[in-house]
């Protein structure tokens, strides 16, 4: 690994814990207007200085993401699908040379391990791969699953491997039981995607369970920026992931900024 990637791979990945909290807001690319991203410039706004990496689509990053910014981004660059077909249906939609225009840190391509088009996106993958190595840009691998797909430790430890010994820098995928099984066996690291909103405690609990059984860091979505006090979330996760902070002490957190920021409201 040269000296670029690994410099664009410590700013996601932070050095000083080994850890990152990505804020996922590529949702849009398949599943349309998702709840909370009907408007991604307001969603996102708020929410990018508590995050260590951003993972938008091009069009979000275009449109809806200040141009300022020093967080670094993850740009999605798989699509062609939507939740009306096959989900494994995904071809590339974004060429290396336009994510450097856009000064990503990293892409991320999603696999359909045991999907109707597997092959198709594993070499998705591994094409973005060589271009990666070729200019410096980390890939981030991501576990997808479609409607019928498990989630148990066998099948994303399969997902998982295969995506390193492709050569992906870092792998993005479910928690599941046996989590550390699933760590254990990807030689690169691993960050846990928040899946469906669940309550803001179980968010917490299920940041803090990934961490302790070995995952880099979270990309989370839909449990932050559909909370009550997105805000207030990032921020708790943050906590876990950074600060080692236990899920009760995190959510105690989440609700005395969740508070603070309902007073200022008021005034």
């Amino acid at each position: 690994m040269d000296w670029g990637l690994k410099n664009r791979l410590s700013r996601i990945i932070k050095p000083e814990t080994g850890k990152t909290v990505m804020l996922a807001v590529d949702h849009g690319y398949f599943l349309g207007p998702t709840t909370g991203l009907e408007e991604p410039g307001k969603t996102i706004a708020p929410l990018l200085p508590y995050a260590d990496a951003l993972m938008p689509t091009r069009g979000v990053l275009r449109t809806s993401v200040d141009a300022s910014t020093s967080v670094p981004i993850v740009l999605r660059v798989s699509g062609g699908n939507s939740i009306l077909k096959e989900l494994s249906d995904e071809e590339i939609t974004v060429t290396m040379e336009d994510a450097i225009r856009l000064n990503v840190s990293a892409v991320a391509v999603s696999i359909y391990v045991g999907a109707e088009y597997q092959k198709q996106t594993i070499m998705n993958l591994a094409r973005m791969i060589n271009e990666g190595e070729r200019y410096g840009i980390p890939v981030l691998a991501v576990t997808a699953v479609g409607k019928d797909m498990a989630r148990d430790a066998r099948y994303l430890a399969l997902a998982c491997r295969i995506a390193a010994e492709l050569g992906a820098h870092f792998v993005k995928t479910y928690y599941c039981d046996d989590f550390e099984r699933v760590v254990r066996t990807c030689p690169v690291p691993i960050v846990m995607a928040g899946g469906k909103k669940i309550p803001e405690l179980d968010a917490l609990k299920l940041t803090y369970n990934a961490i302790k059984k070995g995952a880099s860091g979270v990309d989370m979505g839909r449990n932050i920026f559909q909370a009550e006090s997105p805000v207030a979330m990032i921020q708790a996760v943050r906590a876990v992931v950074h600060e080692k902070a236990t899920p009760k002490k995190a959510y105690a957190l989440y609700l005395s900024l969740k508070e603070a920021e309902a007073k200022r409201r008021k005034k």
